[in-house]
């Protein structure tokens, strides 16, 4: 290659990936801002929560668009436009005065960010060649997990320094390089002949992913199936799906080509993407709350426990990109789906007790897994697609990782919150006033009653995962039966992580030999350096 080209090539990798990270960050970096969001609109809980809700479902919705659009006007054309949308989004997300104009904003927001990370991903493979794709694989892997991981530590700094409109306003240099940078290196290239636009297909298909993804988003505000809502939303959205499904199948010009679902590659790797989402984000969500509300630890520790998390996944990736095409990509997937399920199982282990020591070491190490992983996965999967679908597999691979995400996170706080009251109330049978973890001296009692309280010492003593508070002597119970309600609590919910860390470890492996049904990729030989 000239050294033009080449230069052409690594400033469209740096312009990419910075699209890619800008939107794979709003995932997550408004999430730690809703507290300060909440008091400054002046919402209720629920109604702020409609601020990422509404991101979501947007973006769920048009993701599977990205496709089409990308082929009938070109990628170019799409790219840039979604990104000067976005951050004009997103500056307008920063200036909202009142809570519906942010939650308009963000789906303005969601819709126009949807279409960067599926097209990111189609330049990166047709701007490298085949034998390097694997290295491209892994540059683009860095901005899609990047994001996500280093949202809640940014979007804590910023909102603690400044203020939570910051974490939109950021965007906005980042936004305005990106699209110089996008007309300057892309040459737009649009379809000669593109296929009809399934109308039918594609509001089925909306309708279909827009209700399943409200229903995971507000199901545990309102009580799952118990709420009207969710089981409207879940009926609309089966009956939506199998309406899309026969229509495809029937239709001559189907809004997803049925190519795409004879690709063997591709499906299996779906799979694994939608798990491969699972394990990066619900570990991701669980985490924060896990170390602030049980360890105590401020919004910028959390972050920083977490960072190396990243770390691991950009060393690895690094690493794997050199690997692929000398080994076999499924092997270098087991091994770091394996390395995700040691890490998580070690996990299970904890304890209130933990020391930051252990969460960052087995956050490295799930790291590694995670960048192991994700790398050979899209070259496997894109290995035999043909390249005139490659954009449309690209969309759904995109929506798969991140309906993945969101049904693991559904499903696990579903589990988490409800195992906790279950232990709560296991643990509470077993608590009385005469438990040996009290120590009383000399006192009154009539029939088990104490009749007099002005002799009461009570001292509390170490549970299983460790008393805060110390020996501390009381004149009253008011005093160490509320800390003894709050240690109930904490142990109560301690027991409800082990068990959503356990879930994922599971999860992490027991796909692992659907890998061998994907077809290997070629190896490709070491590349000359003279």
């Amino acid at each position: 290659m000239d050294p033009d080209a080449l230069r052409r090539r690594r400033w469209l990798t740096v312009v990419v990936m910075m699209a890619t990270i800008m939107q794979a960050l709003d995932g997550t970096i408004a999430n730690v801002a809703l507290p300060n969001i909440q008091g400054s609109l002046s919402a209720t809980q629920e109604q702020v929560a409609w601020v990422i809700t509404s991101y979501i479902v947007s973006a769920a919705i048009a993701t599977p668009l990205a496709g089409f659009c990308a082929v009938r006007f070109g990628v170019r054309r799409i790219l840039v436009s979604s990104v000067i949308g976005f951050t004009i989004a997103s500056m307008l997300c920063g200036a909202a005065l009142t809570l519906p104009q942010l939650v308009a904003f963000r789906i303005m927001q969601g819709i126009c960010g949807a279409a960067l990370v599926p097209l990111s991903q189609t330049l990166m493979m047709e701007a490298y060649p085949r034998e390097e794709q694997g290295k491209a694989m892994a540059m683009w892997g860095v901005g899609t997990m990047l994001g996500p991981i280093t949202g809640p530590t940014l979007g804590g700094w910023l909102t603690d320094e400044y203020t939570w409109r910051w974490v939109f306003y950021i965007n906005l240099p980042v936004g305005i390089l990106c699209a110089f940078g996008l007309m300057i290196l892309i040459k737009n290239k649009a379809s000669d002949n593109p296929r009809p636009f399934d109308l039918l297909g594609f509001t089925l298909l909306s309708i279909a992913i827009g209700t399943f993804q409200l229903m995971l988003d507000r199901g545990e505000q309102i009580d799952w199936f118990g709420s009207r809502e969710i089981v409207v939303e879940a009926v609309v959205a089966g009956v939506a799906a199998a309406m899309f499904v026969i229509h495809m199948l029937s239709s001559d010009h189907p809004f997803l080509p049925r190519d795409l679902f004879r690709d063997r590659n591709l499906m299996l790797g779906i799979v694994f993407t939608a798990v491969t989402g699972l394990l990066m984000i619900v570990t991701a969500t669980l985490l924060p709350p896990f170390l602030q509300q049980l360890k105590g630890y401020p919004v910028f520790t959390t972050g920083v426990v977490m960072a190396p998390r990243g770390i691991g996944t950009m060393l690895s990736m690094f690493v794997v990109a050199r690997l692929i095409g000398r080994v076999d990509a499924r092997w270098l997937i087991a091994i770091g789906l394996t390395l995700c399920g040691l890490s998580l199982y070690d996990m299970t282990q904890f304890s209130i007790d933990v020391s930051e020591g252990e969460v960052v070491r087995n956050g490295f190490l799930q790291g590694i897994g995670l960048g192991l992983v994700f790398p050979p996965l899209t070259t496997l999967a894109f290995a035999t697609i043909p390249a005139r679908i490659r954009t449309e597999g690209a969309a759904i691979n995109a929506l798969m990782r991140n309906l993945g995400a969101s049904i693991g996170v559904a499903v696990l706080v579903a589990m988490l919150d409800r195992n906790t009251q279950i232990n709560r109330s296991a643990l509470a049978e077993h608590m009385t006033v005469f438990s040996p973890l009290w120590r009383f001296g000399s006192l009154p009692f009539e029939n088990g009653v104490l009749v007099d309280r002005s002799h009461l010492v009570a001292h509390m003593t170490p549970f299983a995962g460790g008393w805060p508070y110390g020996s501390v002597p009381f004149d009253d119970l008011a005093k160490p039966m509320a800390m003894w309600a709050d240690e109930l609590n904490r142990q109560a919910s301690m027991i409800s992580y082990l068990n959503d860390f356990r879930v994922l470890a599971i999860s992490a492996v027991v796909f692992i030999p659907l890998l061998f049904l994907m077809r290997r990729q070629a190896q490709y030989a070491r590349p000359s350096r003279r």
